[in-house]
């Protein structure tokens, strides 16, 4: 019995060999999850090759029990038996492949055993036997809720045990020697194919999950790879931007050489091939160019199929992604190795996603793009509607001052002047420095002074520097604003104060006004809606409300509170220097 474990042990561990080998394989790999008949078909095929081969392996015992150790046995004697891992196979495919593949596998072993023996009656019930174990191992592993992904080499050892155990009751009830032939080979028989079972599934599983886990890493720093490219993705396909990302990809990835295109030009290239893989100069690869035109995946596995024009160029191996954007091709992701053979499939999935991504990226770019082109010409078509209603205003009291006080006209042309300039910077500008802003207040107010003198007292404080950039408009929109309707009737006494001041990384400005107040049902509507009134057409402060809002979003809107004793309007926007960044946090002060 010691030498017939020992011969067991042999063949089990060839079957094992055999297994380790099959796992690196991708096209099984694939067939273990796909659901297809295809799949199916191909795992009978495989297991019922390694069925098979258990049978020519096979040791024969005569009806003494006397072994006899042959390298292949191609044909059995009708009087004697063989032991062998056939059972170990059936009983993997009825594991693997569920009762259909395992059924189908112990069919094809029954009916391989029953020919070596000469299909003798005492050969028959091989057939019944091993198409019986390989449906019941798959009934047994499977369920509704497990998956081949739940395999423990536990399980499956009980799963091997348990259909061994079936093999020798029907070599116990049909073969002639019975009782003694079980007597002598069940022991090594069931242990030793059961615990094959169990390794050749832990190999399997092991190595799944080995898999998942390099998957699970590559996913990790896909995503770090795609957040940190997005920034630059945004502003477009360029130099800048491809130069950047190119970068990007080398440091999360194993490539040797790393490629952005356009339809013409070499926007960026990193790695191996950079001496004439030349930012900035036309592609030199006949690849790149036949995916522009067809806007399909291209995968190189030599030289000759790159089709570089340099004759030493290192690069072995490449794999061309279209960046597809709308209906068109506008440029290429190029992945490239110096040996092919580095080249996988994993690799090849890996740079059509980030392709795809990419591509999106771009889009998204492009759309933000176009939206901030139309936010800003949003934006001063809103500026150029706040001020020509005070052009004539301040003409008609020049005209009357040219007849008794010419200089005092003289200086309200050049406030005039500075006040339009102002405008046509606002007009060209979405952001104005405060000393910008303080001249239009000045030149605004000078005019106002003249034609009411004594009637306002204007303060303007600010506790920042003046090279603060803020939006045009926005100070002397609120002034005009306190000006015409806050105080009514009222000659005298009327006081506006501005302040301007820095709050956690957030200009604050508040236009505070002595005035009569404003009625809480009109207070709700300005800045969402043109309030009119007897004094204009009720559009300033809307049109400046909707100036923020498209800058800065919703949180820097006008705020405004009013009683009897006066109204206050406050504005909170991210603070910024000329030449600086703007502070993103926009929560309202």
């Amino acid at each position: 019995m010691l030498y017939l474990t020992i011969l067991m042990t042999e063949r089990v561990g060839f079957v094992i060999i055999c297994a380790f080998l099959l796992v690196n394989i991708s096209a099984f790999r694939r067939c273990l999850f796909a659901q297809t008949i295809t799949a199916k078909l191909q795992l009978v095929v495989i297991f019922s090759l390694f069925a098979i081969m258990a049978n020519i392996t096979g040791i024969e015992i005569d009806p003494a029990n006397e072994l006899h150790n042959k390298v292949i046995l191609t044909a059995v004697s009708h009087d004697y038996s063989v032991v062998n891992a056939r059972i170990l196979a059936v009983t993997t495919a009825g594991i693997i492949g569920g009762p259909w593949v395992g059924g189908s596998v112990g069919l094809i072993a029954g009916l391989h055993r029953a020919f070596q023996a000469g299909f003798a009656s005492e050969a028959w019930f091989y057939i019944p036997s091993s198409t019986l174990i390989g449906l019941l191992s798959g009934y047994l592993y499977k369920d509704k809720n497990s998956s081949f992904t739940v395999m423990t080499p536990w399980r499956s050892f009980i799963v091997g045990l348990s259909m061994e155990s079936i093999q020798m009751i029907f070599v116990f009830l049909f073969s002639p020697t019975g009782w003694l032939l079980v007597r002598y080979i069940a022991i090594p028989m069931i242990l030793i194919s059961s615990l094959g079972t169990s390794i050749f599934i832990s190999i399997i599983t092991m190595y799944l999950r080995q898999e998942e886990e390099t998957r699970a890493t590559q996913t990790h720093s896909v995503l770090k790879l795609t957040n940190q490219t997005l920034p630059y993705f945004r502003n477009g396909l360029n130099l800048k931007s491809a130069q950047q990302v190119v970068r990007i990809i080398k440091k999360y990835t194993n490539f040797d050489a790393i490629s952005i295109t356009d339809r013409n030009t070499i926007l960026a290239h990193i790695g191996a091939g950079s001496d004439h893989h030349i930012s900035g100069k036309t592609m030199v690869t006949t690849l790149s160019e036949s995916v522009i035109q067809s806007g399909q995946v291209k995968v190189a596995r030599n030289a000759e199929e790159i089709g570089c024009s340099h004759i030493d160029c290192p690069l072995q191996a490449a794999i061309v992604v279209p960046l597809r954007v709308a209906d068109g091709v506008v440029g290429t992701l190029k992945m490239y190795y110096t040996d092919s053979w580095k080249l996988t499939p994993v690799e090849i999935q890996l740079a059509t996603g980030l392709g795809e991504i990419f591509a999106n990226q771009i889009a998204l770019g492009n759309a933000e793009m176009q939206a901030k082109l139309v936010r800003d010409a949003e934006i001063k078509s809103l500026q150029a509607q706040v001020n020509p209603h005070f052009f004539f205003n301040a003409i008609n009291t020049i005209s009357a001052l040219m007849r008794r006080d010419s200089e005092k006209a003289r200086q309200l042309l050049l406030q005039l002047s500075t006040y339009f300039r102002s405008n046509l910077v606002g007009a060209r500008e979405t952001q104005i420095t405060l000393t910008q802003e303080r001249q239009q207040v000045n030149a605004y107010l000078s005019l106002e002074m003249t034609r009411f003198p004594n009637k306002y007292d204007v303060q303007l404080n600010s506790t920042v520097s003046d090279d603060v950039l803020l939006p045009p408009f926005i100070i002397q929109v609120l002034v005009e604003n306190a000006l015409k309707h806050a105080f009514g009737k009222r000659k005298t006494g009327n006081h506006v104060i501005v302040n301007i001041n820095n709050q956690n990384d957030r200009l604050i400005i508040t236009v505070k006004d002595n005035g009569q107040g404003i009625s809480p049902d009109l207070i709700k509507r300005l800045g969402h809606q043109a309030v009119p009134s007897e004094h204009g057409s009720g559009t300033a402060l809307h049109n400046l409300n909707q100036r923020l809002i498209g800058l800065y979003g919703e949180d820097s809107c006008l705020h405004f509170k009013s009683s009897e004793q006066g109204t206050t309007v406050m504005i909170s926007i991210p603070f910024t220097k000329k030449g600086g960044q703007v502070n993103e946090s926009l929560n309202c002060g």
